[in-house]
């Protein structure tokens, strides 16, 4: 608990939970952003000015010239039409708006609690302030990387977006079971075991953006193989070992599905060490940290061998965000009492 004052922490509880609230919805969105390849449908920041979509037609007209200009147009949707432009526009619109809501709704409340408390107290929600603000730049470095020689964002942008978009909900979470006073467990298992498992899932979760990012979700859509082989066989197993294999779809597939298994894996000694101990206090927590598990492989799976259909893939992410939170909740009530 951070302050003796109970409503000040129940007022603080509330705002991090409507922030974590808004904050899935935007992950959620800007998944779906890169699934129907609308990222790229605005291609100015305008912080301000951006603010409202167009209202008129020359308005729209002037967003669609902006767009022809690029080549995701030139080369990929030189068919397309004003009206499906506007599909896309309001994809990428709702997005960035969202972005600054968050920005907003985390400000205003940031500073009135400012005033109620010390700064002190309260400096790692200043921290959480500057990685939203970091995150804008960051999302617009990402679409930048779009709009000159290539038709799709840096997959490699596109993962540190996501993954600021995970540690920020991270933290919130974090703070939020702080004051809410959640009492971590007494005699449970040691914590680096819960943080590293947190970390893989994180590190899942860039690879899983890799995927997204080159669209190799789009290959190889058979699952336990990778087509007739557990090895994509249009590659040398050598490959895997160099920095290029990022880069590769087929390898990013390879290695986003075996670190699922490990994942997996690293869970079920979890499972067996917090049960062999009897420690009954971790049975509920731990039970549905395996139940998200097994939920998000079975949704990979089937993202994989639907080609990435567009709900599939969207429920994955969905599924990924509790599992994440799932996570921090278990590696918490591991942590030591302050």
């Amino acid at each position: 608990m951070y302050t003796v004052n109970t409503k000040i922490n129940d007022q603080l509880s509330s705002w991090l939970i409507v922030m974590f609230i808004i904050i899935s919805i935007m992950i959620v969105v800007g998944g779906l952003t890169r699934l129907t390849d609308s990222g790229l449908s605005i291609t100015e920041w305008q912080l301000f000015s951006g603010l409202l979509p167009p209202l008129n037609q020359n308005d729209w007209i002037l967003y669609f010239n902006l767009y022809k200009e690029i080549p995701e147009f030139k080369l990929q949707n030189f068919n397309m039409t004003l009206q499906e432009f506007k599909v896309i526009f309001w994809w990428e619109w709702v997005h960035r708006f969202l972005g600054r809501l968050i920005g907003l709704c985390f400000l205003i409340p940031l500073l009135y609690f400012s005033f109620k408390l010390k700064i002190s107290r309260i400096l790692n929600l200043y921290f959480i302030f500057f990685l939203i603000c970091f995150q804008g730049f960051i999302g617009w470095y990402m679409v930048s990387s779009g709009l000159v020689d290539r038709v799709d964002v840096s997959h490699f942008r596109l993962s540190l977006h996501l993954l600021i978009a995970f540690l920020i909900l991270s933290l919130i979470f974090w703070n939020y079971l702080k004051y809410k006073n959640y009492n971590p467990v007494v005699g449970g298992i040691n914590s680096i075991i819960p943080f590293i498992f947190l970390g893989l899932i994180l590190i899942q979760i860039v690879i899983g953006a890799f995927v997204s990012g080159m669209d190799a979700g789009k290959i190889y859509n058979s699952w336990p193989l990778m087509g007739n082989t557990y090895f994509p066989n249009d590659n040398n197993i050598e490959n895997l070992f160099k920095l290029s294999a990022l880069s590769d779809p087929s390898l990013v597939q390879f290695i986003h599905r075996n670190l699922a298994y490990g994942i997996g894996l690293f869970y079920i000694v979890i499972f067996f060490k917090v049960y062999k101990s009897k420690i009954t206090k971790l049975y509920k927590s731990v039970n549905i940290l395996g139940f998200l598990i097994i939920l998000q492989i079975i949704l990979g799976i089937y993202t994989i061998l639907l080609g990435a259909h567009i709900y599939i893939a969207a429920a994955h992410q969905v599924s990924s965000i509790f599992l994440v939170t799932s996570s921090i909740y278990f590696f918490y009530i591991n942590t030591k009492p302050n």
